[in-house]
């Protein structure tokens, strides 16, 4: 499986349960690194706003409008 994402688009962290409700799905992101997949087959990404920067699986990010 290839990225769908490319370095430095706009995303957004998608809601994906309760737990999330609380955390910073609102906020937009840059794309700054694509890492390879992991066991599952699944591409992980690094993403970077003004709060800091994390690692997200592809499933947990969508393209921000």
């Amino acid at each position: 499986m290839s990225h769908k994402f490319k370095l430095g688009q706009r995303v957004r962290r998608a809601r994906l349960g309760y737990a999330e409700a609380k955390t910073d799905v609102g906020d937009v992101f840059e794309i700054v690194r694509l890492v390879p997949e992991d066991q599952t087959g699944e591409p992980f990404y690094r993403i970077k706003s003004g709060t800091g920067e994390r690692a997200v699986r592809e499933g947990e990010i969508t393209l921000a409008p």
